[in-house]
């Protein structure tokens, strides 16, 4: 266990590094009965965040992860989301974000600010695209709280070797052929929560990952964005699929402020 776990905390490490060769990845068209990869069906829940790098669009799964889904769409609601950052940008990892401090220290919860345990589904997993409960940085992990990230692993990052790791860990080979296609982050499946995948803008998470970030004294990457105007979070959007335009949603977004303005 203890190897493992050193195992996981070196790849960390090294997917931190990446100060350089932040290029925008060519995400080839996945073919997959997976969930993750079938689209929405009219009336499923979606979440629509409108980033100052574009839009992303994600399904959200609350017959799989209801608590994760019904706090993440609670605080969503209420405005909790409206002008944070993605606070931690590590290409070919995860962009991550949901802490209103904006350290990753922080975070809440539609419940007292108490925190809520892991809900792990065997049919989802931590592919390419996958919108996942986080837990705050710092002290013990207690459990989830408004904080989330998209996996931002690139297309070629389960390789045969891992495939054949997979296919002895009793994973099915439609989900082995799904990690090939979208690369993942399969060690982090059983760990952490999924609760949704992103169908539309993969292409915004990857220029999300690929910001100028700050370096360490010692020259290592932090992970951390340069400018926090390139990663903000501008509002993000609950509604049933397909939910409404780009168009309609900066109409009435507009009309929000219009109507602030004028009761002000």
């Amino acid at each position: 266990m203890k190897k493992l776990l050193c195992l996981v905390f070196a790849m960390l490490l090294a997917l931190c590094a990446c100060g350089s060769g932040k290029s925008t990845p060519k995400r080839p068209a996945v073919t997959s009965s997976e969930r993750q990869f079938t689209t929405p069906a009219e009336g499923d829940t979606i979440a629509i965040f409108t980033t100052s790098q574009g839009e992303i669009r994600a399904v959200l799964y609350p017959d799989a992860a209801p608590m994760a889904v019904y706090n993440f769409a609670g605080l969503a609601r209420i405005g909790y989301y409206d002008g944070t950052v993605f606070w931690r940008t590590q290409y070919g990892f995860a962009v991550q974000g949901g802490d209103a401090t904006g350290t990753g220290t922080g975070g809440s919860t539609i419940w007292s600010n108490n925190a809520y345990p892991a809900e792990v589904d065997p049919g989802l997993k931590h592919y390419a695209g996958a919108l996942c409960a986080a837990f705050a940085t710092g002290g013990e992990r207690t459990g989830g709280n408004s904080q989330f990230y998209f996996v931002q692993a690139l297309p070629d990052s389960v390789d045969e070797a891992q495939q054949q790791a997979l296919a002895q860990n009793g994973y099915t080979q439609e989900q082995i052929d799904a990690y090939a296609a979208a690369g993942g982050l399969p060690y982090l499946d059983n760990t952490d929560t999924v609760f949704g995948q992103v169908y539309e803008g993969m292409n915004v998470v990857d220029k999300l990952a690929g910001v100028k970030t700050i370096d360490s004294e010692d020259g290592a990457d932090t992970c951390r964005p340069f400018d926090s105007g390139d990663v903000t979070i501008e509002h993000i959007t609950i509604a049933a699929y397909p939910g409404p335009t780009t168009e309609e949603l900066a109409a009435q977004w507009a009309a929000e402020v219009d109507d602030e303005n004028a009761v002000g």
